[in-house]
């Protein structure tokens, strides 16, 4: 057993330089001192030191008007004060688990955080509502990633983008999928969050993964109003950066009444909103479908090659008008829709809002287009009152190979066209595409004669009863009116 000293020792040597703290700070140190009372203030102490070390001060959260934040706050603040020794207990319990051998501390854990992640929510309800939005399940995120990466015929280096990156798991699958080469990371990674705390994560994220170059891409902000991202770094006269590959799972309704106009009119002379911004309803205005500006932001934000996934509400899919159908039509018309696969209701940690992913190409030169109807798949759990559906390896692993095989399966896959979604009024839903199917079965002469005989006396019997109905009734309306 390695004692204290050489197991500093051994972070220090296998673990960058380029975060300074004192070994108090250490996981190593608070391990040591997990059973005490006062645990949770150690902890905080812990990430405020870190957090206020001026040599730490690159790892700065930067929002999009150029201002710094720190890295870390408090986390026993997100709960009641009973509760913050148990909580930051258990939160620790999962960091701290597995990570004594730091030659493997990492591995096969590019998301780290997502395990915390989901604890708080299902534990501690600590990202419920709006923020338990921006978490994607890592079925679904290694889903996306394989997909774009597999529909690429060759990978460069590549700047990857997220505007509503949450955590990061999206992010992060896709760059772990795109590798290195030559010992780089092939991804230069951009994010944008609104949330400060999501930020904060996805920076931790980005560091334990080794992407401590791509720091300075990850800013907090409000996307929709003030994008961060330009081809020139900090002069928005030069236009929106592109990108070779976005995904996104954005926040679907959320109130943006406060700034709905001056997105509008900032952006009227773009097409980035070509099909519109969605109007301030005069009640729920948290229910305004702000995700309708996210479709439209990474459609612009996409090189002329670029690939991108994006998860929906599934109800987008079939929308009959207004601004989902204005997008849709746009997908199809500019021939960039590359595929559609429906995910299995409650597949999200704590909505039971039915989603898809829609997989844009713009170096699509083809005229098919493939949808998947993966609803019927998946196993239901339940944790605490909420119920969710996982999907097993070898669900994950099949729709992968079956969405980049291209390969049709009855009441699960179709290949479509271009023009057969037009005259379907841009539908995105895979059954409406499927083949109808009518079996037919061979009998005698005598055994359809004997099913007609059949038909026949049932029919009759059926109109003699109409009939004395409708004399009953007459006679009833006669008595009526002779009285």
């Amino acid at each position: 057993m390695k004692n204290e000293d050489d197991m500093l020792d051994a972070f220090y040597d296998s673990n960058s330089k380029d975060v300074a703290f004192a070994y108090e700070d250490t996981i190593q140190y608070l391990i040591s001192h997990m059973e005490q009372q006062d645990f949770y203030k150690q902890f905080d102490d812990a990430l405020k030191h870190i957090s206020n070390n001026p040599l730490n001060e690159q790892f700065a959260v930067e929002t999009s008007d150029g201002e710094k934040t720190a890295l870390f706050e408090p986390l026993s603040e997100m709960v009641q004060a009973s509760m913050r020794n148990n909580f930051v207990k258990s939160i620790f319990g999962i960091i701290a688990q597995d990570k004594f051998d730091f030659s493997e501390a990492f591995d096969g854990s590019f998301d780290f955080y997502s395990a915390i992640f989901e604890y708080l929510i299902k534990n501690y309800n600590v990202a419920s509502g709006k923020y338990a939005e921006y978490f994607t399940p890592q079925a679904v995120s290694s889903i996306i990633a394989k997909i774009l990466v597999g529909m690429s015929d060759k990978i460069d280096a590549a700047e990857i983008y997220d505007a509503a990156a949450g955590s990061g798991s999206l992010i992060l699958h896709l760059a772990h999928e795109l590798g290195q080469e030559g010992g780089m990371n092939r991804a230069i990674v951009y994010t944008q969050d609104i949330s400060a705390k999501s930020t904060r994560f996805l920076r931790l994220n980005m560091m334990l993964n080794g992407k401590s170059e791509s720091l300075g891409n990850i800013i907090r902000g409000d996307t929709m109003e003030s994008p961060a991202h330009y081809k020139v770094e900090h002069e928005p006269d030069s236009g929106l950066k592109k990108f070779d590959y976005i995904t996104i799972n954005p926040p679907f309704k959320t109130d943006f009444s406060a700034t709905r106009d001056t997105i509008e009119q900032k952006w009227q002379d773009t097409n980035r909103f070509f099909a519109g911004v969605p109007k301030v309803p005069k009640a729920k205005k948290d229910s305004m479908a702000i995700y309708l500006l996210f479709i439209q932001h990474v459609m612009y934000s996409l090189k002329d090659d670029g690939k991108a996934a994006i998860v929906v509400p599934t109800g987008f899919l079939t929308a009959k008008s207004g601004i989902e159908l204005k997008i849709r039509q746009k997908m199809v018309d500019d021939h960039m829709l590359r595929g559609v696969i429906s995910m299995p209701s409650n597949i999200f940690a704590n909505t039971g809002t039915n989603v898809s992913v829609i997989f844009l190409d713009k170096a699509n030169t083809g005229s098919e287009v493939f949808l998947m109807d993966a609803s019927k798949l998946g196993t239901k759990v339940k944790e605490g009152k909420n119920q969710r559906t996982v999907l097993s390896d070898e669900e994950v692993q099949r729709i992968i190979d079956t969405f980049l095989s291209y390969k049709q399966v009855d009441d699960f896959s179709v290949i479509t066209t271009y023009s057969k979604m037009e005259e379907k009024n841009y539908s995105f839903s895979a059954g409406q595409y499927f083949e109808v199917k009518i079996e037919y079965v061979d009998i005698s002469e005598e055994e359809f004669l004997n099913r007609m005989n059949a038909y026949r006396s049932a029919l009759d019997k059926k109109f003699s009863e109409s009939h004395r109905l409708e004399s009953e009734i007459m006679n009833q309306i006669g008595g009526i009116t002779n009285e």
